[in-house]
């Protein structure tokens, strides 16, 4: 199947109004790469000789390295690489793993390509399977715990550090867990439905025994008993249980990894900066660590 390319950003424009017979504003004018450009900005320069020499490997690599941290864009236009055999070796198993992340950003066309290999069983590009260390500043070793003594309500601040320790939690990680999903907002309500404190999504809620969410008792302990469980099952490693509470466990596993999506880099970020450190003591009789993990 020949896929029609992108080759400006956003990388999915000027498929989604060809899809739609509408009219897109043309860029086509070559310049050199800014200073400042980013990765997937490099990558499309390098792909379409836009100011500088065409390299089509050397465009998959950064594509795929800022795929790697979450770039929809780059996700996708290397997906349309894989899936046309331009620069790389044809490949519809990456090509559609690639979609089908771009797709889980929010690109409905990469999800509308992703549909069109159904069939084929995808395949996480080797530049992906090991993501190296999450880019921060300053080193971990530097990072100073954010107190939220000074930051968090007092009457929330006191009820997780009585109830934080009852679950085997540290304080410190749950309240950067609230500060993260609802900056200490007990009636916060996302998109997705996700409620309260610690942002309890209905079926969790239900799979924990919250009977109201936005109860802040009951959704700290809501949200305790899932830090609970996610602790032992990623065995301590905040990074991935940081990053299951923003996308789930499943997506985690699915990608052996913080997944490739910018929102859940960043919250992985924010929490790993606000609790201070890359793990946390867990209870290795609760579950069965991740059989994914260690394949």
């Amino acid at each position: 199947m020949r896929l029609p390319h992108l080759i400006h950003p956003p990388a999915w424009l000027l498929l989604a109004c060809a899809l739609l017979g509408q009219a897109c504003l043309a860029q086509d004018v070559a310049r050199p790469i800014a200073e400042h450009a980013s990765l997937f900005e490099q990558a499309l320069a390098y792909e379409n000789g836009e100011g500088v020499r065409r390299d089509p490997l050397l465009a998959a690599n950064l594509y795929c390295e800022a795929a790697r941290q979450g770039d929809r864009d780059a996700q996708y236009n290397l997906g349309w690489m894989y899936a046309n055999g331009r620069g790389v070796p044809r490949d519809d198993g990456r090509a559609v793993f690639l979609f089908q992340a771009a797709a889980e950003q929010g690109i409905e066309v990469a999800r509308h390509l992703a549909d069109q290999f159904a069939a084929v069983q995808p395949d996480m590009p080797d530049c992906m399977r090991e993501p190296e260390p999450l880019p921060v500043e300053p080193p971990l070793a530097s990072w100073t715990p954010v107190d939220y003594s000074l930051i968090a309500p007092r009457d929330i601040f006191k009820l997780v550090n009585k109830l934080a320790p009852r679950f085997k939690v540290e304080p410190q990680l749950a309240l950067s867990i609230i500060a993260a999903e609802s900056n200490f907002n007990p009636q916060a309500v996302s998109a997705k439905n996700a409620q309260g404190l610690m942002q309890l999504v209905p079926e969790t809620s239900e799979r924990f025994n919250v009977k109201n969410a936005f109860d802040p008792a009951q959704n700290i302990r809501g949200g305790l008993t899932y830090l609970r469980w996610l602790l032992a099952y990623f065995e301590g490693d905040v990074a991935l249980v940081a990053a299951a509470y923003n996308a789930g466990e499943g997506t985690v596993e699915r990608y052996k990894g913080v997944p490739p999506y910018l929102e859940t880099r960043n919250y992985v970020k924010r929490v790993l900066r606000s609790f201070g450190g890359p793990r946390h003591p867990y209870e290795d009789n609760l579950v069965q660590p991740s059989v994914a993990m260690k394949k």
